[in-house]
């Protein structure tokens, strides 16, 4: 049976269709095995296996050891596919260039040296600041134990693609970015990652530990929630005022 033009463009069309929702996966739920793909996407771990065989060769995703945090158990790390910079950037639509010459001439114009590193800080405190104030409300919304996901929803809608996962030993919890929209300028400008930690902090009422970043080459941005906070707060949520 003969595949005529139009049909040949119609497969094509649904491969590269296809193609594309495995690769937004990735971005939405960070570094996956071909059977987490599988599963999340209703396909084939063959047909996901030959979708990344193309994602890779086109420099989309890559290869890697999975990342065990905690004790890690016996046998071979599970094989999953991490985003590559040249594929977060087909869905950056940042002027990650323009930012980055921005902020080094904020560092230069306040004098270099240790004095610029705080301004480009105070920078990106400020630029922190409307979000911070949207997320506060989102979080004291929230039921105290529940504060944790709640920022991670709030942080989904600005494109972080968070969610919130137990920490190992039940230590408390752990907050995953699966998308960074500044990470290429972040990779220069450490400033950014430490004032979102710092807002993290702020909001929670306790303090927060990066455990990674996109931004060092990690697949996820992770972040450590101590469970002393989850379990204070509920409990101060609990007494009766005074």
């Amino acid at each position: 049976m003969e595949i005529t033009g139009e049909a040949q463009e119609e497969q094509t069309t649904g491969e590269r269709s296809t193609r594309n929702r495995v690769a937004r996966s990735i971005l939405d739920h960070g570094p996956s095995t071909a059977a987490d793909l599988a599963q999340r996407l209703g396909l084939t771990q063959a047909a996901v296996r030959r979708h990344l065989d193309a994602l890779v060769a086109e420099d989309v995703v890559e290869p890697r050891e999975q990342r065990v945090y905690g004790a890690r158990g016996r046998g071979r790390p599970a094989k999953v596919f991490a985003l590559t910079d040249c594929g977060r950037d087909a869905f950056d639509q940042a002027y990650d260039q323009l930012a980055a010459d921005a902020l080094r001439w904020i560092a230069q114009s306040a004098g270099g040296g240790e004095t610029g590193e705080a301004a480009v800080s105070a920078f990106a405190r400020a630029r922190l600041a409307t979000q911070t104030e949207r997320y506060r409300a989102a979080i004291e919304a929230a039921e105290p134990d529940e504060r944790t996901q709640a920022l991670a929803r709030a942080l989904s809608k600005d494109g972080y693609a968070a969610t919130t996962r137990g920490a190992p030993a039940s230590a408390g919890e752990q907050l995953c970015q699966h998308h960074c929209p500044v990470a290429h300028i972040a990779e220069q400008f450490p400033q950014l990652c430490e004032a979102e930690a710092e807002v993290f902090s702020s909001l929670l009422g306790t303090h927060v530990q990066r455990l990674a970043t996109i931004a060092h080459g990690d697949g996820v941005c992770t972040t450590f929630i101590p469970q002393a906070h989850i379990t204070t707060s509920a409990s101060t949520s609990g007494r009766n005022p005074a």
